[in-house]
């Protein structure tokens, strides 16, 4: 993203951000970007100034929805296939409705928390951003799993979205009354403490992973839940009968015309990532590409590729899933303060924080173009799973929020270890949290009042889109 910002950050902005008509892009969709940055630029500074928070009844409505369009501009103008289909499913549920809206989250909390130790922030925290996955050496691990929003800022903004997260998850999915709820998010927060309490004494974040072997009981079950052979995986989520391809179906559309263009950027990100030809890569050969419709939450609407590469057997048991995923700038981007901290641009930016949250992490991480367009890359396997929400009871709840909390203080400490942070992360956050049941009790009723926010948000984001308000027509008037 460019860098728009007045030489002079406390200086008043040259016109009122919230004011009148601001430009169009290229798109055709209105361009607020440099107004929010000079409105978080500002705001840390002069803690006065308008934050959006401030906003209530129509006024409210009004600007929830005018940051739900100008967040899928480019979706709405590209009549991207899935973007009315995530509309329709943030409508149908409150939890998805905040998994889906993290600019309007983000735009409610810029330029806070300045002066607080940066880490490199996942971004976007909230119990379906973990997960089992491969690492480097297709081994199941369980770890942070969604790098879309990676950027660096202070480590508090992703407690509050994980705070958030959980909170409203628990009454959502799991049914929790608001005793139960904050006692939930209590456990996220205090496993957090724990986490870098115990990276802060051991130093083991560089390569200490939760595996199979010494998960707590309720990942233990999720390892079992995962585990599937990657024959029987293949034939029934990807593979035709006579397993040359994909087959077409709801979620695939084959696009088989595109194998050798494909096999173009595959060989690039096996150059890219040092991946050598042999074992489980055999020849690295694309056999198929597939379009992948309907995915994800915040995602649907963008493109997403399939592709299968040929396993080192010949016969489509062993083989590999690559997916690659359009990337787009962080909702962070602009309005959390960095110190000047670069996390990189679009896809780069992704797989350099799966680098850096994760050790030895999935080997087709990774970044490609594809016709002007970036793509992040990493492997489907038969074991990339997350936890089932709606099966949880009450102690699993807290087990899973406690083990999530010292997951995500994992991916921060590494930030001195892999990324660009100069000091030592974890006595830093730790010292900046006192006294700790004090920081425990802030964000908890901070997760409680912006779950109240929400909620009214997404009442009235049901009846704008019933109204037919989220089109781009919509957009191009705003």
């Amino acid at each position: 993203m460019a860098n728009t910002k007045t030489p002079d950050i406390c200086a008043p902005a040259a016109t009122d951000p919230s004011g009148t008509r601001q430009p169009h892009t290229k798109r055709g969709g209105p361009d607020r970007t440099a107004a929010y940055e000079r409105l978080a630029d500002r705001y840390a500074c002069e803690a006065g100034v308008f934050h959006p928070t401030i906003l209530t009844g129509q006024a409210r409505r009004e600007h929830v929805r005018a940051t739900i369009l100008e967040d899928h501009a480019e979706r709405l103008f590209g009549h991207a296939p899935g973007t009315q289909l995530k509309f329709e499913e943030l409508a149908g549920d409150l939890y998805k409705f905040f998994r889906g809206t993290a600019l309007v989250f983000y735009r409610d909390i810029a330029g806070t928390d300045a002066a607080l130790p940066k880490v490199l922030l996942l971004g976007d925290v909230h119990p379906g951003n973990f997960g089992v996955m491969p690492n480097r050496d297709n081994v199941p691990i369980f770890s942070v799993n969604d790098f879309d929003e990676v950027t660096y800022g202070p480590y508090s903004w992703d407690l509050k979205r994980g705070a958030t997260g959980f909170y409203l998850a628990a009454k959502c999915a799991g049914g929790l009354k608001k005793p139960q709820r904050r006692a939930v998010t209590a456990s996220f927060l205090r496993g957090y403490i724990e986490g870098l309490a115990h990276f802060a004494e051991h130093e083991t974040e560089a390569h200490e992973v939760m595996r199979w072997n010494n998960a707590p009981p309720i990942i233990v079950r999720l390892f079992e839940q995962a585990a599937c052979s990657r024959d029987a995986w293949l034939l029934k989520k990807h593979q035709g009968e006579d397993r040359r391809g994909f087959r077409a179906s709801e979620d695939l559309e084959p696009v088989s015309s595109r194998t050798e263009e494909f096999q173009g950027y595959i060989d690039a990100l096996a150059e890219a990532n040092g991946l050598a030809r042999g074992g489980r890569y055999a020849d690295l050969k694309v056999k198929d590409v597939a379009l992948r419709h309907g995915a994800g939450t915040a995602s649907l609407g963008l493109a997403r590729f399939y592709v299968m590469l040929e396993g080192p057997g010949g016969e489509g048991s062993d083989d590999l899933i690559v997916e690659f995923k359009r990337a787009r700038d962080s909702a962070l981007d602009g309005l959390v303060p960095t110190d000047g901290l670069d996390p990189g641009e679009l896809a780069e930016r992704i797989a350099q924080g799966q680098r850096i949250h994760l050790p030895n992490g999935d080997a087709f991480y990774g970044a490609v173009e594809i016709e002007g367009e970036s793509f992040m890359t990493r492997e489907r396997a038969p074991f990339r799973d997350d936890m089932d929400l709606d099966a949880l009871d009450e102690e699993d709840w807290h087990d899973y929020a406690r083990a999530c909390g010292f997951a995500l203080a994992q991916a921060h400490a590494r930030s001195d270890d892999a990324g660009a942070i100069d000091y030592d992360v974890e006595p830093a956050i730790l010292a900046a949290m006192e006294p700790h049941d004090l920081l425990v009790d802030d964000m908890v009723c901070f997760a409680e009042e912006a779950a109240r926010r929400i909620k009214r948000d997404w009442k009235a984001y049901r009846r704008d889109w019933e109204l037919g308000a989220l089109t781009r027509k919509a957009l191009e008037g705003l």
